[in-house]
């Protein structure tokens, strides 16, 4: 899950106090204990009964967890040994849950299975489950970040389509700078969001870890390359140095014309048809990310369906899981949730293949790439951004940010490092 749980409960979920289970407890049958989070987690509950009706005998129980207490409340379960049968699992949660030998490995499951196939997700996702040769998830939904942008204010600008690579947005923020005026910007990149900085690292062909994913390869070339035009567009002034919580209203500031073009991810839809007026619909659109030399990839989020290793009842979670996984059960979710579905023949649905909007989701992830696959990957990501924003902020040299990620990210992995040299399994 490359993009942060907690950010995106903060836009789509109720507030969650305490945890809460769906189903009453009196009904006899075997019962079936499933986590999900936030405002899945709610949702899903909904979807319960046509599973138990096709399962007689079988009783899904739901808990809500908050996506801010999520992860501590796995970590807890599983020293505990109270994890439930089967739960949602953010993406970049994988390789540290399954290091822990907490999951299991679905590559048979799969294998025997009439609905779930590898062919009918999206590979940059699939690949996001697979943690050191093993399948240990199944993608339930799905999201990346690409361009929401202000389509009148491109067109003034003499722009009639959104640009397709690297050299054409710089030109076309130019552009838009010099039309919007000196108190407004082309471009938003929030410099506490690490995310629009990770979808640049991921369009090149260096891994941003190296050694078994034991060390930072942050001053590779092809990530000096992504960090430097980062940096570019901010010492052209065409993207203010400032965090999200210094803009206000983004939504506001996006139609009055503060910023044309924004980094952002399919939760996005539903907020700006909300939040901008019935006559400002019109401003706006999507687009896929601009790459170094065309269209470029983004970074493989969602979240997963996982069953817990302890779990004596792993038939009947797969068959959850199948029933999840199923075009109907997919379009529904999304029509409930606003989740993109993870199967690519749910996009046939007309009210999502035919939204243009949606469908520059769609183009993006089939090129959609996943970050390193390390337990403490966004915690290495978090100082990757830090450092970013002291470049910015502070006219840090890129050659001097990039040594400075790698000192960092090193740190971090010293743990990893000693797992590998040690034999003990650590996902490379």
């Amino acid at each position: 899950m490359s993009l942060r749980p907690s950010r995106r409960a903060a836009l789509g979920q109720l507030a969650a106090g305490s945890l809460a289970a769906c189903a009453p407890s009196g009904r006899d049958g075997e019962v079936l204990r499933f986590w999900a989070m936030g405002r899945e987690g709610e949702v899903v509950q909904s979807m319960m009964p046509a599973f138990e009706r096709a399962n007689p005998g079988v009783r899904v129980e739901v808990q809500q967890l908050p996506w801010s207490g999520a992860h501590a409340k796995l970590l807890t379960a599983f020293a505990g040994g109270g994890l439930p049968d089967l739960c949602q699992m953010g993406n970049t949660w994988l390789p540290e849950f399954t290091a822990l030998g907490a999951v299991e490995r679905l590559d048979a499951r799969v294998a025997g299975s009439q609905v779930v196939r590898a062919a009918d997700n999206f590979p940059g996702i699939w690949r996001t489950n697979v943690v050191d040769g093993g399948l240990y998830g199944i993608p339930w939904y799905v999201d990346s970040r690409l361009l929401f942008y202000r389509r009148d204010l491109l067109a003034r600008a003499g722009y009639a389509a959104p640009p397709a690579s690297w050299a054409q947005w710089l030109e076309a923020m130019t552009a838009i700078k010099r039309l919007v005026g000196p108190q407004n910007y082309a471009a938003l990149l929030p410099l506490n969001e690490y995310e629009p900085l990770l979808t640049l690292a991921l369009q090149q062909d260096d891994p941003l870890l190296r050694d078994r994913g034991g060390r930072g390869n942050f001053q590779s070339p092809g990530f000096k390359r992504a960090l430097g035009f980062y940096a570019e567009i901010f010492r052209r002034g065409l993207a203010p140095a400032a965090a999200d919580t210094q803009i206000g209203n983004l939504y506001d500031e996006f139609a009055r014309g503060y910023f044309s073009f924004y980094i952002s991810g399919p939760w996005n839809l539903g907020e700006f048809s909300r939040r901008l007026p019935a006559d400002r619909q019109d401003i706006w659109m999507t687009a896929p990310m601009p790459g170094p030399a065309g269209p470029g990839a983004g970074i493989a989020g969602g979240s997963s369906l996982v069953v817990l290793k302890g779990s004596s009842k792993k038939a009947a979670a797969w068959r959850l899981i199948e029933h999840l996984s199923q075009v109907p059960a997919q379009t529904g979710f999304w029509t409930l949730t606003g989740d993109l579905p993870a199967r690519r023949d749910a996009w046939a649905q007309p009210a999502l293949g035919g939204d243009p909007r949606a469908a520059a989701f769609r183009a993006q992830l089939e090129r959609a790439k996943a970050a390193p696959q390390a337990p403490e990957w966004e915690r290495i990501a978090t100082e990757m951004q830090l450092v970013a924003e002291q470049m910015v902020t502070k006219g840090m040299s890129v050659d001097a940010a990039a040594a400075e990620i790698d000192k960092r990210a090193d740190a971090l992995l010293e743990k990893h490092r000693w797992m590998l040299d040690h034999n003990r399994g650590a996902p490379a």
